[in-house]
Order: structure tokens, then C-alpha cells, then sequence
């Protein structure tokens, strides 16, 4: 059969290719057509345009690059009918996608299968009524998005979460402290893992804040996880003379022998607590208190911004969001995260969210749906 993809950010060609491996191993005729990127191209099938050219964040971005934005929109359109797939896929990305999905709906009659839901019980919840309208399948990776979307009549299916898939399979997960140390060339004190963020923006307005956090804690070395495609440069301007080690690649690997952690609020999180250490969340706000009460009114929908709380439907782990997050209040949680009382009552938090988030094989049992939804064979 004819599947055609949309991916539009580096994230979503990442759960994509996986999607599409899955299909294949189901569908030994499966045809693949796609906007996306190279760990989708390397799956197999035509990449159309690459999710560099749709990556565009925030309100001022889209609108300056708003007629680039339509001109793919377009081309999208186009390209989906002269293609006519069995079934559209739509990954993530729902500003783009969600206009997508209406026009394949609408116009084509083509089912259209959306896989990791939009985040509309955050924000602009009003979203419902165009996925009601013109998504016919909308596959979860968060335990608790069945529940949300059935409370606005709509019905999905949790297939699990990519997170847990990738760490049941991820390199080093048995090796010891001292092999990673030696490895890293680091020395033998305790780890404070800093995980800033993926954005420049991001990592301008929280590293600095982290670091002054917890430099104080003579008897631990602070270590960054650098990301993918940020400059060293960028780190070093920010940490300046300070004893400070940035490592690339290894983010897994650094949040597993580490005592305890800094994250920014995202994804990060969730491999925090699933690879077990204890974190403080930290998400910096520009506007202080103002932006934070703008920040509330905006998610007003939901009790907590990280995904590790979220699941659990409790304060597991402590947030720290916009003026909240400042030295004095995160140095003071992150030497309470230290304390081994509350360390275990955290580990106690994180089994229950792995115990909601089930096991590995979300982009299997996402495909296993794809291909029977849509018709194919080997079942």
C-alpha cells in the first residue's frame, strides 16, 4: 500500500522512521512518499522537502515566513493527491498539519491517521473541532490523552511512549560511574547533570540561572548535556572561567550516573525519570511575574507543565517556572533532592509513572493500527 508522511521538525522525523519501519515489517508492499527528514529517507520511499524548510517556532517566525509557509502547504496538497496513498500520516506539528488533515478529508476522501497527539489539553483546545471533523485516527503517546480526548467525545488510542522505546534499547545502560568518568576524562566527584534545553533560546535563559544554582556544591562537578546542532561556543560564552564540562551525545548516559539534575521542562524530563535520577524542572519565563501569570492564564487547562507530573497526576518532582526559577529557589530544591529521604519518595513517584507508561512498542502498535485501518495484508 501508499503511505504518505508528514513530518515537520526534527522530533517528529525521529518517531516517523521508526512509524515507518514498523510498517514495513507489516506491509511487504508498503510504498512510502513523505515531508520529512534523513532518518526517514534512510527507511526508504521520496522525500518530498526536508523539515528543515518547515521549521518555523514561535508567532513572529510564522508570520515573517508566512508565504514560504502556504507555498509548502500548497505543494503538500498537491503532492498528496497526484500520490493518492491508501492512508495519510500526520506526525506531531499540528499547525501545519491539522490544515492538512482538512483538506485530505475534505477534498480527497482519504483517511487520515495522525500519530502523537496535539497537546490541546495545554493550549487551544479548541482544536477538538477540526480533529473531530477531519482526523480519523489519532494515535497517543501519553497515558492520560484517552481520558482528556474522551471527556471532549473523541476517541484515541494510547499505543505507549517513544521515550520508553528508546531507553530499553539505548547503549552504556549497564555501565558504571567510573567507566564513564574515565571515558569523559572527567574526575571522580558526583554528578549534577544540567540539561538546558535544545534551543539557543532556551539555553540563554536557563543554563546561566542553573549554574549559579549549583556551583556552590563544592563536593559535585557540574555537566552539562550539550545538544544536537548548538555551537560550543554558545555554552562556552555562557559559562565563562567557570569549572564547567559540556558533553555531547551522551545525554542518556550522563543523566544515569548522575546524583541529580537540572532539566528544562520537555521530553528531557520524562528520560529523567524513567532513566531514574532525581531532577528539579526548571523552565525560564522572559517577563518574570508577569509572563508567569500570562503563563497560567495560557495553561490554565492543566496543574503541571512537566510531563513526569502530568502522568502522575501529582507533584512528583518539583517545577520551577518563570521568576520561580531563580538561584536561591532552585539551589534550595536542588540540595532537598539530595536528601536521601526524598529521593526515595521521587522513586517511588517515577514507578508509577513508568507503570502508567506501560512498555516499549509504541511505534509498533501504532503501525499494527496503521496498516489494518487502512487495509493492508500480513494480518
Amino acid at each position: 500500500m501508499k503511505y504518505y508522511l508528514v513530518a515537520g521538525e526534527a522530533s517528529g522525523d525521529l518517531h516517523a522512521s521508526r512509524l515507518m519501519r514498523e510498517i514495513k515489517r507489516l506491509d511487504g508492499d508498503a510504498c512510502f512518499r513523505f515531508f520529512g527528514g534523513d532518518l526517514m529517507q534512510a527507511e526508504g520511499g521520496v522525500l518530498v522537502r526536508h523539515y528543515r524548510e518547515m521549521a518555523f517556532m514561535g508567532f513572529i517566525d510564522v508570520a515573517r515566513n508566512l508565504r514560504t509557509i502556504m507555498k509548502l502547504m500548497q505543494e503538500c496538497r498537491r503532492d498528496i493527491r497526484e500520490f493518492s496513498p491508501d492512508a495519510v500520516i500526520l506526525v506531531d506539528y499540528p499547525g501545519f498539519n491539522l490544515k492538512i488533515a482538512r483538506y485530505v478529508k475534505e477534498a480527497l476522501g482519504i483517511k487520515v491517521h495522525y500519530y502523537i497527539a496535539p497537546k490541546i489539553w495545554a493550549w487551544k483546545e479548541y482544536r477538538i473541532k477540526g480533529i473531530r471533523k477531519y482526523v480519523d485516527y489519532m494515535y497517543s503517546i501519553l497515558p492520560f490523552e484517552p481520558d482528556y480526548f474522551a471527556r471532549l467525545g473523541y476517541r484515541v488510542d494510547y499505543v505507549g511512549n517513544p521515550t520508553v522505546d528508546e531507553l530499553a534499547v539505548r547503549p552504556y545502560a549497564d555501565e558504571t560511574f567510573n567507566d564513564f568518568i574515565r571515558e569523559c576524562s572527567l574526575p571522580g566527584k558526583p554528578i549534577i547533570a544540567l540539561v538546558s534545553g535544545s534551543r539557543v533560546g532556551e539555553i540563554k535563559g536557563a543554563l546561566s540561572r542553573m549554574i549559579a544554582s549549583a556551583r556552590h556544591l563544592s563536593d559535585y562537578q557540574l555537566v552539562v548535556a550539550g545538544a544536537p546542532g548548538i555551537s560550543p561556543s554558545l555554552y562556552a560564552s555562557i559559562i565563562g572561567d567557570m569549572p564547567v564540562t559540556v558533553l555531547y551525545g551522551k545525554t542518556h548516559r550522563l543523566l544515569k550516573q548522575a546524583r541529580a539534575a537540572l532539566v528544562t521542562s520537555g521530553t528531557a524530563t520524562l528520560e529523567a525519570a524513567v532513566i531514574g535520577v532525581p531532577q528539579v524542572v526548571c523552565y525560564h519565563v522572559f517577563g518574570g511575574r508577569v509572563a508567569h501569570k500570562v503563563f497560567e492564564y495560557v495553561l490554565r487547562n492543566i496543574s503541571y507543565v512537566s510531563l513526569v507530573n502530568l502522568i502522575a497526576d501529582r507533584p512528583v518532582v518539583k517545577e520551577l517556572l518563570a521568576h520561580h526559577f531563580n538561584p536561591r529557589d532552585t539551589r534550595r530544591e536542588l540540595e532537598r533532592i539530595l536528601d536521601p529521604a526524598v529521593r526515595e519518595k521521587i522513586a517511588e513517584g517515577y514507578a508509577e509513572v513508568k507503570r502508567r507508561l506501560g512498555g516499549p512498542g509504541a511505534a509498533c502498535r501504532a503501525a499494527a493500527l496503521v496498516v489494518e485501518r487502512a487495509g493492508g495484508h500480513n494480518f
